[in-house]
């Protein structure tokens, strides 16, 4: 395949970050790379495959030519540049939330939803980091036993909140090691020896925005307009990977053998189950990898439609980076990348 030209817009954040990484590891091939942000971090330089690259501002005439616009920036940005890389001619893979419920755009997880890709008109949006996660464990057991209705109590890193939050909880951490109490500036609570049920601002209805996006994304990658689905989401004081608790009812009767084949099957899954022996996922283990990692899978007894997991990713790669460059290899064609990236 020909080299592309590549640019990132919020090249300078975690996720760019993550982005450049991930896409050295697949052996994207990259062939012009534009990196991008604000006036704020522009004319720095980034190293990258051996080559310097000075960070520009993320004006118009950035986009021109590109093949591919990576967007790692808040919504409202994403809401005036995204229009613009699309009008010259680029494909926007959109991290943000500015488009994932827009009914003419693609939310895409490619092994839960590739074929959404094919509807695209310039724009594929991916989805919030912990529903990535969950809609990859839950494909599998949708197509085996169909879904009635899903539960998700997430508990969810620092840096979900990008490098502020990660700077929060270890400013905090120092000063409690110091014998001080700190006071929260970022959070609403302070975070460090804490965990806070709360991530965006709540809604007349007591859910959160990021509860809110769970249940929409959710519903809209497994293509279940209808399935009832909760959410409680919870900030936790660990800097990558998020972990939910899942809890499924089926259409048909599930065994919890039955869920461990199905869901060592599925794409993009690393079983990590075998509690009798301590074998199970934690936020540790997860980050650096690009597997959604699950365990802790259990039938409840007298509910024979039932089942729990814990379900485990680096928020960052496969909550971010990895799956919007996975989108873009799907949606440009790119071969030979799926066995790329990631700790082993």
């Amino acid at each position: 395949m020909r080299p592309l030209t590549v640019a990132i817009a919020g090249a300078t954040g975690l996720v760019g970050g993550t982005i450049l990484r991930v896409l050295r590891e697949r052996s994207f091939p990259v062939g012009d790379l534009r990196l991008l942000a604000t006036e704020r971090s522009a004319g720095s330089w980034i190293e990258w495959s051996g080559d310097r690259y000075r960070v520009q501002i993320a004006t118009p005439e950035a986009f021109a030519g590109a093949d591919v616009v990576f967007f790692a920036v808040g919504t409202g940005a994403s809401r005036v540049l995204v229009p613009l890389a699309v009008e010259r001619g680029a494909l926007a893979v959109d991290k943000s939330n500015a488009y994932r419920m827009d009914p003419a755009v693609p939310l895409v997880v490619p092994e839960v939803n590739a074929h959404a890709i094919a509807g695209h008109t310039g724009i594929i949006a991916s989805p919030n980091c912990t529903t990535i996660q969950c809609v990859v464990a839950l494909k599998p057991l949708a197509e085996a036993f169909g879904l009635a209705r899903v539960y998700f109590a997430s508990y969810q890193a620092v840096s979900g909140s990008g490098r502020s939050g990660m700077t929060e909880l270890e400013q905090q951490n120092q000063a409690l090691v110091r014998g001080e109490q700190p006071q929260p500036s970022f959070y609403p609570r302070r975070i460090a020896g804490n965990v806070i049920p709360q991530i965006d601002s709540f809604a007349e209805d007591g859910y959160t925005g990021e509860e809110q996006k769970m249940i929409a994304e959710t519903r809209k990658i497994l293509e279940l307009p209808d399935l009832p689905v909760a959410a409680t989401c919870v900030r936790v004081p660990v800097p990558v990977s998020h972990a939910v608790a899942v809890f499924v009812e089926t259409e048909r009767p599930v065994t919890r053998d039955d869920a461990r084949a199905c869901l060592a099957a599925g794409g993009g899954i690393r079983l990590v189950d075998d509690p009798a022996h301590g074998v199970y996922p934690t936020p540790q283990d997860a980050a650096g990898r690009d597997e959604v990692l699950v365990g802790r899978i259990r039938a409840v007894p007298g509910m024979p439609r039932t089942l729990e997991m814990w379900v485990v990713a680096d928020n960052l790669r496969k909550g971010a980076a990895t799956n919007a460059v996975q989108i873009a290899e799907c949606a440009l064609g790119v071969e030979g990348a799926a066995s790329g990236g990631g700790r082993a």
